[in-house]
């Protein structure tokens, strides 16, 4: 009886010491993903995130539902650049509202928890994608007698940009501007598809972007697999162009 009594004794700490195991894995697992989900969310609110693109105004540099992702230190702690393409919220007007699409709740709930740590982009309708051409005190216009953009009377040979077959003008209509302090000129590198600065300037922001609305700057394509590509911002296209108007 002391043997038999000894082993039951036994096989219920061994049941104890599995189920105490069980737990302590469980509390180790819990405490990694909440970890994980901390650090998604701190990567995405400070450092990167991940946009999709719901338009064609950046063919063929980005295509229709090419996903980039986009360094969120730019532009507070690294300067913006001439030829960066930035992804930044609507000034107001240049998108048209799009209802709210319906999903079951479940559905919405994990939509938002994979936005909420970065690894979709729920929000990016909400948002534009465009390169920019003029920084603050920049006068940009178009177009030359070679159907150009200028930049500071420095004309712009923009390997990046799509025209329709046939056509030399980058622009489809003719415009000079002056951008104002702490404001961008952006445009699409789909230049006849692309609603930009050009033709918004019946707008709040009378077509130039805040820099306080700039989210960040896309630096490479990471979806499709056999779309990646790191983006450019020709700096020897802007090579000539002098800071601030030609001063």
């Amino acid at each position: 009886m002391t043997d038999t009594g000894e082993a039951i004794e036994d096989e219920q700490d061994r049941g104890r010491r599995r189920r105490r195991g069980l737990l302590l894995f469980l509390r180790d697992l819990l405490i990694i993903f909440v970890v994980a989900v901390l650090v998604s969310f701190l990567i995405k609110t400070f450092l990167i995130r991940s946009f999709f693109i719901p338009s064609r105004s950046m063919e063929h540099t980005l295509e229709v539902d090419d996903r980039i992702i986009v360094n969120e230190l730019v532009p507070d702690l690294v300067g913006l650049e001439r030829g960066d393409v930035v992804v930044f919220k609507d000034p107001g007007g240049w998108l048209t509202p799009q209802p709210e699409p319906e999903q079951p709740p479940l559905v919405a709930a994990f939509d938002w928890f994979l936005g909420f740590v970065g690894l979709t982009a729920p929000d990016s309708n909400d948002h534009l994608v465009k390169r920019v051409i003029g920084l603050p005190g920049d006068t940009v216009a178009c177009c030359n007698a070679l159907g150009q953009m200028t930049v500071n009377d420095v004309p712009l040979d923009e390997p990046y940009v799509t025209l329709p077959p046939n056509e030399q003008r980058v622009s489809a209509i003719d415009f000079e501007t002056t951008v104002p302090d702490d404001r961008l000129w952006v445009m699409g590198d789909n230049r006849y598809n692309s609603k930009d600065s050009r033709y918004n300037g019946d707008t709040p922001s009378e077509g130039f972007v805040p820099i306080d609305n700039v989210v960040g700057r896309a630096f490479v394509v990471s979806w499709p697999i056999e779309r990646w590509a790191w983006l450019d911002n020709y700096p020897k296209v802007f090579s000539g162009v002098d800071e601030g108007n030609g001063s």
